[in-house]
């Protein structure tokens, strides 16, 4: 660079300004820092090390999650909802008071009362009722909370999809994984805080926003990872490269990363050099923990999974028409997960697609795709509570399972208008619909809420999307109340701006 422009730079107005304002502004945001700790909100990550474990806020009963989330949408009243009142008044037309002034996504005019297609019984010694399609479930129900009471402002997939998981049904904020991750760090410093794992053959509705960053620093964005091939794309070195280049590399980019930070004071700059210094470990680490062929044949057995496995419907334009009862995709997933928190990360979330049952396309309906999506998942779902337990991990691991709204007790009525086999289909229901949880400080055993006769709506303790999210991140030792972060003005929070969201003491042990 010219000398005399570096001398006339370092006298300028304009220069003074611009370097004293960085000055100033790191003093401002120290201060802000330090009035957000005495305020309880989340530590300000390590410049090293971003991911490095945090104190909570209080005393936590878990300590990492498993969220199990069924794309889509499962059909309460076929699984958890047991309403002999519905089945008697099947295939009745459906009393004008459950339709005026509602929407639905796609239900038209009158439509028909639809009773479970399935069968029900008390399962237990909490003698909770359920569905015939869930007997693995059915094996572990007094490790479980039922939840039936669930509601959510939305009755769309995407917006409906992104309230649960970041709290707002627009785009743009983080997801709870990150808000997890950011206000506790990763207990294994070679390792994501955040794994994301996908079956079913597609990406939910709201796409990679649901496990994105939003606002918060980049670095406590998920981390997608497969079961198959590389488990991170392009995480391992190119051709020609070996470890030790791969090193000297990182450590040229990081000098310059510095430099430029040193210049600009762009805190993302500090995150790129942390994301690249966390993929160089991860090369060593990912490959074993991602291996579950390293498990013992009974433990595969007791997941239904097969390592290696490729199912032709994760990669076919409509993986519906492809799907079987024995597909082990997402019993491997279950089954990494329970590795993955093993090892120290704090948030595992698997993703099943197909569970929007229509029943207006082949490979959508109540009849016959339910019964093979229920095979898929029940026996591992129930596995991994069980192996949890058994290796003493149940009591440290929040795991939960659920979609992002319930189905109509009415018949979607646009393609049929009555039942045709193969083509029985729900419509959105967003006043009432079933999750479970168990584990990390849940109450087991515990059947909580309840619906109407004919499961429409709520009659006990309902149970909002904030609600939920406000219980979850107490049980992780964070106050979703005072844990937040500065955007734009306002001290940004999962639960939202509100004070009505509340933590549901009647779940907790």
């Amino acid at each position: 660079m010219n000398s005399q422009l570096d001398h006339l730079q370092d006298i300028t107005r304009r220069h003074l300004l611009g370097r004293a304002g960085l000055g100033v502004g790191a003093m401002a945001l120290s201060t802000l820092l330090g009035d957000r700790a005495a305020q309880g909100a989340a530590p300000s990550p390590s410049r090293a090390n971003p991911m490095a474990a945090k104190r909570p806020m209080h005393a936590p009963t878990a300590r990492s999650i498993i969220y199990l989330h069924m794309a889509g949408s499962p059909s309460q009243v076929d699984l958890f909802e047991h309403k002999p009142a519905l089945t008697k008044f099947h295939l009745k037309d459906c009393p004008k008071e459950y339709l005026e002034g509602k929407r639905f996504a796609f239900i038209r005019g009158v439509p028909k009362m639809l009773g479970s297609q399935f069968k029900y019984a008390q399962r237990g010694q909490s003698g909770q009722w359920l569905s015939e399609l869930l007997p693995g479930l059915a094996s572990i129900i007094d490790e479980v909370a039922v939840i039936r009471s669930m509601h959510t402002e939305q009755f769309n997939h995407s917006p409906a999809q992104l309230m649960m998981h970041t709290g707002n049904q627009r785009m743009g904020y983080p997801s709870m994984g990150s808000w997890v991750t950011y206000g506790l760090g990763s207990e294994n410093a070679d390792l994501p805080g955040f794994v994301v794992l996908s079956s079913g053959g597609k990406t939910p509705s709201a796409g990679k926003s649901l496990w994105g960053s939003g606002f918060l620093p980049s670095v406590y964005q998920g981390v997608q990872c497969r079961t198959t091939g590389d488990p991170v794309l392009y995480l391992s070195n190119p051709d020609g490269m070996s470890r030790t280049t791969r090193r000297k590399t990182l450590d040229a980019l990081r000098d310059l990363n510095e430099h430029r930070h040193e210049q600009v004071g762009d805190a993302e700059t500090m995150t790129r050099i942390a994301q690249y210094e966390l993929a160089y470990r991860m090369q060593m680490q990912v490959p074993e923990v991602m291996d579950i062929s390293k498990e013992p044949q009974h433990v595969l057995d007791m997941y239904g999974a097969k390592p290696g496995f490729v199912s032709q419907a994760e990669s076919a334009d409509d993986p519906r028409t492809l799907y079987k009862g024995d597909d082990p995709t997402f019993a491997n997933n279950c089954l990494l997960a329970r590795r993955l928190v093993e090892k120290g990360v704090r948030f595992v979330q698997l993703y099943d697609w197909g569970w929007d049952h229509h029943g207006t396309s082949p490979g959508e309906s109540i009849d016959e795709t339910l019964p093979i999506k229920c095979r898929q998942i029940d026996r591992a779902a129930s596995a991994l509570v069980a192996d949890l337990k058994q290796r003493g991990l149940l009591d440290s691991t929040l795991v939960i399972w659920g979609g992002e709204f319930g189905r109509t007790p009415m018949m979607q009525n646009n393609k049929n208008t009555v039942p045709v086999k193969g083509f029985v289909g729900r419509d959105h229901h967003p006043y009432a619909f079933t999750m479970w949880m168990a584990g990390g400080g849940i109450k087991p055993g515990l059947a909580f809420g309840a619906t109407d006769d004919i499961g429409y709506y709520i009659t006990e303790k309902p149970i909002g999307v904030h609600d939920l999210q406000a219980t979850i991140l107490h049980t992780m030792g964070i106050d979703p109340f005072r844990f937040n972060f500065p955007y734009q003005g306002l001290n940004n929070r999962l639960i939202g701006p509100t004070e009505d969201p509340k933590v549901v003491q009647e779940l907790l042990a």
